[in-house]
């Protein structure tokens, strides 16, 4: 049965503000709604690895669920890079990026997405792992790519389907679509048995 056919009559929503995630359930054919909330993406610092976005993502979709109606199943997500026992989120500036990006220089990492999905009745989340290595990046790499493509929006400061990607990584490890955003294969096998 195709995913279309299973979730007839249903509305999907994605609470997500992320440009990249719009595309890509929008590329798996699925029609959806935007749903705007507001979450202070914290956590507790004890929490490590998957626990990080796992966590976040239940936050998201908890705030989403209070305002959910009966045929409506909203698509919450969260994504961390791993290296070194340290968490990488969004930078706080450019500086930051750059910081960032020289960590990530010369080193295998781990993109960690995680994805709730709710309706009232039920809920399910999951995350997926993908090893990304990249190059040793030079200095005037790391911020030409800053300074143009202005990645604050982006876990580890990049967008592996961006210029820093094209150029830097040099190989992965599991789901290139985790790695931008949404683990669209493992996303889609969730929806056909929720």
């Amino acid at each position: 049965m195709l995913l279309q056919e299973k979730l007839k009559g249903k509305k999907i929503l994605l609470a997500s503000k992320s440009p990249r995630r719009h595309y890509l359930l929008k590329e798996l054919g699925l029609e959806f709604e935007l749903l705007d909330i507001e979450v202070e993406e914290e956590y507790p610092d004890k929490l490590k690895r998957e626990s990080i976005p796992l966590f976040l993502s239940k936050l998201k979709a908890e705030a989403a669920k209070t305002s959910l109606k009966e045929n409506e199943i909203v698509i919450t997500a969260d994504t961390v890079v791993w290296i070194g026992n340290m968490v990488l989120n969004k930078p706080k500036d450019l500086n930051d990026a750059k910081l960032m990006l020289n960590k990530l220089s010369g080193k295998m990492h781990e993109v960690i997405t995680a994805v709730s999905i709710n309706s009232i009745n039920k809920t399910t989340s999951f995350y997926v792992v993908s090893e990304v290595w990249f190059k040793s990046l030079r200095e005037e790499e790391i911020s030409f790519y800053v300074e143009q493509f202005k990645p604050l929006d982006k876990a580890g400061a990049y967008g592996a389907q961006e210029w820093i990607g094209y150029i830097g990584v040099e190989k992965m490890n599991g789901s290139y679509f985790n790695v931008m955003g949404l683990p669209l294969h493992e996303l889609y096998e969730e929806l056909l048995v929720f």
